[in-house]
């Protein structure tokens, strides 16, 4: 914790580096991704402070939409696409995620309940034709498809798509490598950026 506190302390001796933030943001990008701590954004794609608007989740879920039920991760979702207008939204998955891989192998989550009923919202299993494969890469990759077609349910992004507003990207990451990956409709396939 200690070197952490230390950067903490010399951040903030940058004050001209940090003043125009104070007028508010404009991000171009909300990056969607998974709370995992070997996922980090802005190290992944250079942003500065507020370049990227971000929404982590535990395997990088995009819950359903339902209005009567607000979930927080909605409401970010909504933000960014209303108020902040992004253009671009990147749904990025990861090499070894401990969420997806838990999903494929049918692990016992009982001593961990709200981690178990969080997975539920993933939409269907994702497929995976070698569930002993740590990486767990197809998996992710078919999860990271099903939360870009699960965002085209909400209204306020099937409204921003149909007038060619914003634009949806899956990404996969992989924590060993450091290599990203975009899928590429066209061959239906994830491609090294």
């Amino acid at each position: 914790m200690q070197p952490l506190i230390d950067n903490a302390r010399t951040f903030g001796q940058r004050p001209e580096e940090f003043a125009k933030l104070a007028k508010g943001q404009s991000p171009q990008v909300l990056f969607i991704t998974c709370s995992d701590s070997r996922v980090v954004p802005a190290l992944i794609t250079g942003a500065r402070p507020g370049e990227l608007f971000e929404l982590r989740t535990a395997g990088n879920i995009v819950p359903p939409y339902a209005s009567e039920h607000p979930t927080s991760e909605a409401a970010t979702i909504e933000y960014a696409v209303e108020v902040l207008g992004v253009s671009d939204i990147v749904v990025c998955g990861h090499s070894h995620c401990g969420a997806i891989g838990a999903l494929v192998r049918g692990d016992d989550l009982t001593a961990v309940p709200a981690v178990r009923d969080w997975l539920t919202n993933a939409a269907d299993k994702p497929k995976c034709s070698d569930t002993a494969d740590p990486t767990v890469a197809e998996a992710v990759q078919n999860h990271v498809l099903a939360q870009l077609l699960r965002l085209r349910s909400y209204p306020c992004i099937e409204k921003r798509l149909e007038a060619g507003e914003l634009q949806l990207h899956g990404w996969y990451y992989e924590v060993h490598t450091g290599i990203v990956r975009e899928h590429r409709a066209e061959s239906d396939t994830f491609e090294t950026l």
